[in-house]
């Protein structure tokens, strides 16, 4: 079935002209890393390209080429809609409210809602920017060191520099395949998961302050106040969950950002293999996969929190 949708998106690309690449809010490495590898590869085969990122793109990613090309809205017309690493549509952002259907959705999310018209979903790679180091020469495209560098580092991030369970010896070739073009992959890891700024260092040290651990979760908290003293310029974690879920005895691990718009964003990890943390972000409209996933609820920091952590182990019968 993929090999037939594969071969409908190459006729589609194929004709499109001018084109609009979007991912979701909050982006992290493989909604960046996806955006601009699919991006560039079409600026190079003479599309005119849109890439946008409703949130805008966070400093710790500015070290990519043709990442100044990214925009917070799109502007003009397009003839070709297509999003990237986004389970459902409303993750885009309010900017695409009123946007229309996708032509081509491409992710790889289990939880996809597949609301494209075309849907390439393919749950099995570690990442959507996996995907497209296996589809875009298929579709006519070079991969050239630019586009690696942006496809590695959504493959790196995602995988958490090949430290989660889903990593297969096919994501380490692939990898090996981009940095045979020239990408230094030990830059791309320090850049996209090591180093952290002042600001998100305060952060994180507000989030770790704030650590619980109970029935099995351990979970951080981090208020607009906190962002605020810290001088976060961020609405994420900062990549806060990456820290919890490397602490040892527990077997789910959460963060809980509060948003300023009346919401909280929810971030699960499961830390022991065979819990499903989806299934709960799925309840709470949410997605991801069996390993990591995310929500965002509307409503107070302290109803959210409570709700949540009571549905989280009811959910895993922790």
């Amino acid at each position: 079935m993929n090999s037939q949708i594969s071969g409908e998106i190459k006729n589609r690309l194929d004709e499109a002209q001018k084109v609009v690449v979007a991912s979701h809010v909050r982006p992290d490495g493989d909604a960046i890393g996806s955006l601009l590898g699919l991006g560039l590869a079409l600026r190079d085969a003479g599309k005119s390209v849109q890439m946008v990122l409703a949130d805008g793109l966070p400093s710790s990613f500015k070290f990519l080429e043709g990442s100044r090309l990214i925009e917070k809205e799109p502007q003009g017309g397009y003839d070709t809609f297509i999003t990237v690493d986004c389970a459902d549509f409303k993750r885009t952002g309010k900017v695409f409210e009123n946007f229309g259907q996708p032509d081509i959705n491409i992710d790889h999310h289990k939880t996809n809602e597949r609301f494209g018209k075309l849907n390439l979903i393919e749950a099995e790679e570690v990442a959507t920017s996996a995907i497209l180091t296996n589809r875009l020469p298929e579709w006519g495209f070079q991969i050239t060191k630019p586009i690696a560098a942006a496809l590695l580092t959504g493959i790196i991030t995602d995988t958490l520099g090949f430290r989660t369970a889903n990593t297969t010896p096919e994501s380490l070739r692939q990898a090996a395949a981009l940095m045979e073009t020239g990408v230094d992959m030990p830059e791309i890891y320090m850049n996209a998961l090591v180093r952290k700024s002042f600001p998100a260092a305060k952060y994180w040290g507000a989030g770790l302050s704030s650590l619980e651990s109970r029935h099995g979760i351990v979970w951080g908290t981090l208020s607009l106040a906190d962002r605020k003293a810290a001088g976060y310029g961020g609405n994420d974690d900062a990549d806060l969950i990456n820290m919890i879920s490397a602490i040892d005895g527990s077997k789910v691990g959460m963060v809980f950002v509060e948003q300023s718009d009346n919401r909280v964003k929810i971030s699960w990890r499961a830390l022991v293999p065979g819990l499903d943390v989806s299934k709960v972000a799925k309840h709470f409209k949410g997605g991801g996969h069996a390993a990591a996933a995310g929500a965002d609820i509307e409503g107070g920091l302290e109803e959210i929190r409570s709700e949540v952590l009571k549905t989280t182990r009811e959910m895993l019968n922790l």
